[in-house]
C-alpha cells in the first residue's frame, strides 16, 4: 500500500536531481503523493519543470518566497487545483557567497538581512498563507542543519539563519497545532549537492562528519528522503515542534575515537 496515496502537497525549493529537496520529493512521489512544485524565477524554470513533469505535477509555478503576494498566489492556485493540502515542504535557503567566507564578525548587514529573510522568515510567510487550506492532520516542515546549534567553519550567517528557522518553527507549531497542523524541521547531515559545494571547505566538512558520526558514513539522499517521508506522512501524526536529525548520529557525538586518535598522533 502506498503511504502517501491520496495525499496532496507542495515543495518549495527543488532545484535539481542532486538536492535534498529532490530526494524528499522522489520518496513522496514513489509513495503516491500528488506534488506541486515552485521555482525561483525564469533561470530555475528549465531545471525544475522537467523534474516536476516527471512526477506528474499539476502545478509548476514561479515563486519568490520573500514576496508575500507571490506566496499567496501559489496557495490560491493550490486551492483551486487540489482543494486542501496535506503537506508543505520548505527547502529554501540563501546567503550571499561573500558572507559564507572569512570571519563571521565581518558579516554584512545586507547579507544578514538576506540570509534571515530568505532562509527563516519565509517559513512564517509560507505557514501564514498555507494555514487556511491545510487539512487537519497535515504537516509542514523545513530543512535545517547542525550549524544552527554549533559553529561550523564557513557556515557563518547561514547558521544564524537556521537557528532562527528552528526557533520560528517552534512558535509556528504552537500557532497551528490547535488546527491539527504539525510543524517541524528536518536536520540533515552534510550532503554533496550543488548548493553545498558553494560552501568553502565543504569537502572537509564531509570528511569530518564521517569521522565523527557513530555510523561512520554520511547520509544519502535516500536517507534524508525517507526522513522527509516520515514527517510528511501520518507516521509522524504525534510529532510537532521538533528538529528531527538525519545525520548518521553526527549531532550526538562530541568526538569519535578516530578523531581522538588523529589528535593524539599530532601531539
Amino acid at each position: 500500500m502506498e503511504l502517501m496515496k491520496g495525499k496532496k502537497g507542495i515543495i518549495f525549493g527543488v532545484s535539481n536531481t542532486h538536492g535534498i529537496a529532490y530526494g524528499i520529493a522522489k520518496q513522496l512521489f514513489d509513495e503516491g503523493a500528488d506534488i506541486a512544485f515552485t521555482y525561483a524565477g525564469e533561470a530555475m524554470e528549465k531545471r525544475v519543470k522537467p523534474i516536476a513533469e516527471s512526477m506528474n505535477a499539476k502545478l509548476i509555478m514561479s515563486c519568490d518566497v520573500t514576496k508575500e503576494d507571490e506566496v499567496k498566489a501559489v496557495f490560491k492556485e493550490c486551492e483551486r487545483i487540489y482543494g486542501k493540502l496535506d503537506f508543505v515542504v520548505h527547502a529554501v535557503a540563501f546567503a550571499p557567497k561573500e558572507d559564507l567566507m572569512g570571519r563571521f564578525v565581518d558579516t554584512s548587514k545586507e547579507g544578514w538581512d538576506i540570509a534571515l529573510g530568505v532562509s527563516a522568515y519565509s517559513l512564517v510567510t509560507v505557514c501564514r498563507n498555507a494555514e487556511p487550506i491545510m487539512n487537519e492532520g497535515s504537516s509542514i516542515f523545513a530543512l535545517t542543519y547542525l550549524g544552527s546549534v554549533l559553529s561550523v567553519p564557513s557556515y557563518n550567517v547561514m547558521g544564524v539563519a537556521k537557528a532562527a528557522l528552528e526557533s520560528a518553527m517552534r512558535f509556528l507549531a504552537v500557532d497551528l497545532g490547535s488546527k491539527g497542523i504539525r510543524v517541524n524541521c528536518l536536520s540533515s547531515g552534510p550532503v554533496k549537492t550543488l548548493a553545498s559545494m558553494g560552501i568553502s571547505g565543504f569537502s572537509k566538512m564531509l570528511k569530518a562528519a564521517t569521522l565523527r558520526a557513530p555510523m561512520k558514513r554520511n547520509v544519502s539522499l535516500e536517507d534524508v528522503g525517507r526522513a522527509g517521508l516520515y514527517l510528511a506522512s501520518d507516521l509522524s501524526s504525534g510529532t510537532t515542534g521538533e528538529v528531527i536529525y538525519c545525520d548518521c548520529g553526527c549531532h550526538s557525538a562530541y568526538a569519535s575515537a578516530d578523531e581522538m586518535d588523529i589528535l593524539s598522533k599530532a601531539e
